[in-house]
């Protein structure tokens, strides 16, 4: 279809899981992917696979929580391509075991993640929408998840910044809606990521039968390419009315009720 025909995107955390998906699908509907990750090697292998199949790709080794990083990445940007159209802030980490309840968490562990999640955010965007301005407007997508919309215990660190993500996103649109950017957020839960198999699914506690059954409507986890298409979708034409809209896309598992009764 090509709906993304000669945009320039970036998508932070490009290297794997959601992020890798959607550099594959951006560069299907025609966008030049400027894939950034802090991972040289999965960020390159993403980069190549793309190139492999014909689409145009670039790789850019960023660490999009300091701000000497982001700087010299949209210098990067400025001198080689002629704009960006297409901001997806998709870099997010869990720390499982070291994450917590809010008493116990460490204050590195704390501002490692808020760091990573949040001022990614406040970084790119800093950078990324003076150029956006430049060219009539574009389109940021920023990443949440359920427990940026629904309580979740002993993530504190990992929560905070996806709620105010939330809160962050809807200022954004209010404020830069004018000069034609619109800010949208996908709220993603049980994704088959990486992230995903770093979390409950290591607690020898988790009953993973219980929760498809019980917890999940659809029955099954999400897969990184069904986001990555709701992301090229916000990021498209097609979305041109959404503004400071919340995207949750869990398979109903925030929205769903007590199922314990269920017998399938």
């Amino acid at each position: 279809m090509e709906r993304l025909k000669d945009k320039i995107a970036l998508i932070t955390g490009g290297g794997q899981g959601i992020g890798k998906a959607a550099a594959g699908v951006f560069a299907e509907e025609g966008a030049m992917v400027v894939v950034v990750d802090i991972n040289e090697t999965t960020g390159n292998k993403t980069t190549a696979d793309i190139q492999s199949r014909g689409y145009k790709a670039y790789f850019i080794r960023s660490d999009v929580s300091i701000n000497n990083d982001v700087k010299n990445l949209f210098r990067i940007i400025k001198k080689k391509f002629t704009g960006l159209h297409i901001l997806y802030n998709n870099a997010s980490i869990y720390l499982p075991g070291k994450d917590g309840r809010v008493v116990d968490i460490k204050e590195d562990i704390w501002d490692r993640v808020v760091a990573v999640n949040l001022k990614s955010i406040y970084l790119m965007c800093k950078h990324c929408i003076p150029l956006m301005i430049e060219n009539g407007g574009g389109s940021i997508i920023n990443t949440s998840s359920s427990a940026g919309v629904i309580g979740i215990p002993n993530c504190d660190a990992y929560t905070a910044p996806k709620g105010a993500t939330i809160a962050l996103t809807r200022s954004l649109a209010v404020e830069y809606g004018p000069h034609k950017i619109r800010v949208n957020c996908i709220a993603p839960a049980a994704v088959r990521s990486p992230m995903l198999d770093q979390s409950s699914l290591d607690d020898t506690q988790f009953d993973e039968k219980r929760f498809l059954t019980l917890r999940t409507p659809l029955r099954r986890y999400g897969e990184p390419e069904e986001i990555a298409q709701i992301a090229a979708f916000l990021a498209s034409d097609e979305s041109s009315y959404l503004n400071g809209a919340v995207i949750v896309a869990d398979g109903g598992i925030t929205v769903n009720g007590d199922l314990s009764k269920t017998n399938d």
